[in-house]
C-alpha cells in the first residue's frame, strides 16, 4: 500500500505503483442502494491502466425511510436544509457501512486497499447556465451536487478518499456526465466493432467507441429518462410495495400507446445536440405526474409499457439523431438496471435493425 504521510498519498510512492486496489462507491439517480465493488487497477511504466479486475462487489439497498428521505431532497417544494445536512453526513456512515461490508464478505484487510473512489448521492445536477450575483455584475454558472460526506468515510475506513469527481469538468466548461466513457472504452472497445455502451440507471447514458477508438476519438451523452419514470409509476401504483418494473413483466403484459410516445418525444432535451445531461430535475416526480395526467386514460399496464416505450425510443432516435451520422455502430451494450429488463430491450432491438442490441454480462 502507499505510504500515508499526514494522512496524505504519498503521491511518488503510489505513482510508482503497478497494482492499485480501488473500492468504487456509486448509487444513482434510481436511488435503490450503494454498490461497492473492489478492483485491481494495473498500469504500465507510462501510468495507464492495462487491465481492470473485479475482485468483488457488495450492495447494501436503502431502506424505504431513507428513500424518501433523498428523493424529497430532490425537489426543490421539498427540500429541507436540515435534512440536506444531515442527510450529507448521514450517508457518509451509509458509504462507511458498504465499504466495511465488502472487505468483510471478501475476507480483505483495510490495509489492503489503496484508496476509496466515492460518487455519492446525486440530489441536483444543473448544467445549464443560469445568472449568479458578481462582485462586478452577472455572472453565468452552472453546477452540480452529490451528497455523502467524504470525511465520514476517511475516518471510519482510515483509507484516504477520492470523491466530488463531477466537479471539475463542469469548472472546465463541461457537463460533468456522463462520468464512464473511460471505462467504458477499457472494457467494451474493440479493433473491429463499433459499439455504443448504453448504461440504463435512472438517466440514460450512451458512450460512442467506434472501431478502433483512441481516447480523443470517445463521446458521451445522456440520452433521457432510463428506469427514473418507469420506476415512479410502479411505487406510485403499488403504494411502495414494488420499486421497479420486475423483469419488464409488468409493461410485457401492456401496450404502449405510440402516439403519446410521440407526443412525449417532443421535449426539447432530445433536439437538443449533444454534448448534454440530465437527471431528475428534468424527469422526476414533476415529469411523472405530467405523464399520468396524460395517460391517465390508459391501464396500469398500458402506462408501464408506453414508459417504457418512451425510454426506447429516446435511446433509438439519440443515436439516430446524433450517433449514426458519424460513426458505424455494430453492438449496443446495454448496462445498469434496465439490462436485466428484457421487455425494455426487445423495444430497443425493434427501434434498431441491423444493429445487436446485447447486455453488458
Amino acid at each position: 500500500m502507499a505510504e500515508l504521510r499526514d494522512g496524505m498519498i504519498d503521491r511518488g510512492a503510489y505513482a510508482a505503483k503497478k497494482d492499485h486496489w480501488i473500492v468504487g462507491l456509486m448509487s444513482g439517480t434510481s436511488l435503490d442502494g450503494i454498490d461497492a465493488a473492489l478492483t485491481k487497477i494495473e498500469t504500465g511504466p507510462d501510468g495507464n491502466v492495462v487491465a481492470v479486475t473485479l475482485a468483488g462487489q457488495h450492495y447494501l439497498p436503502y431502506t424505504n425511510e431513507l428513500k424518501a428521505w433523498i428523493s424529497a431532497l430532490c425537489a426543490v417544494d421539498t427540500a429541507r436544509l436540515d435534512d440536506l445536512v444531515y442527510a450529507h453526513f448521514g450517508l457518509g456512515e451509509w458509504y462507511s457501512l458498504a465499504v466495511e461490508a465488502l472487505l468483510k464478505k471478501l475476507n480483505r484487510p483495510v490495509s489492503s486497499v489503496d484508496a476509496i473512489s466515492l460518487h455519492g448521492q446525486t440530489i441536483w445536477h444543473a448544467p445549464i447556465l443560469r445568472t449568479f450575483p458578481g462582485p462586478d455584475g452577472p455572472l453565468n454558472v452552472k453546477g452540480t451536487l452529490q451528497i455523502g460526506a467524504s470525511a465520514v468515510v476517511r475516518e471510519r475506513t482510515g483509507l484516504p478518499v477520492i470523491s466530488d469527481l463531477r466537479s471539475r469538468d463542469m469548472a472546465a466548461g463541461g457537463e460533468g456526465a456522463p462520468l464512464a466513457p473511460y471505462i467504458d472504452s477499457l472494457l467494451f472497445g474493440s479493433p473491429t466493432l463499433g459499439r455504443i455502451v448504453q448504461n440504463i440507471g435512472g438517466i440514460g447514458n450512451a458512450t460512442v467507441v467506434p472501431a478502433g477508438a483512441s481516447a480523443d476519438q470517445l463521446t458521451a451523452f445522456d440520452t433521457g429518462p432510463g428506469n427514473m419514470v418507469i420506476d415512479a409509476l410502479v411505487r406510485t401504483h403499488t403504494g411502495g410495495r414494488q420499486h421497479f418494473d420486475a423483469g419488464g413483466a409488468i409493461a410485457g403484459s401492456g401496450h404502449a400507446d405510440s402516439g403519446l410516445v410521440e407526443r412525449l418525444m417532443t421535449d426539447p432535451y432530445f433536439s437538443r445536440r449533444p454534448p448534454k445531461s440530465t437527471g431528475r430535475e428534468d424527469y422526476g416526480d414533476e415529469f411523472t405526474r405530467s405523464f399520468q395526467d396524460r395517460a391517465r386514460a390508459l391501464s396500469f399496464e398500458d402506462q408501464a409499457a408506453t414508459a417504457t416505450a418512451f425510454t426506447a425510443e429516446s435511446i433509438a432516435r439519440a443515436y439516430r439523431d446524433f450517433v449514426f451520422p458519424l460513426a458505424k455502430i455494430d453492438e449496443v451494450v446495454v448496462a445498469g438496471g434496465g439490462a436485466k429488463n428484457p421487455t425494455l430491450l426487445a423495444m430497443i432491438q425493434d427501434r434498431l435493425p441491423g444493429v445487436v442490441v446485447v447486455p453488458s454480462s
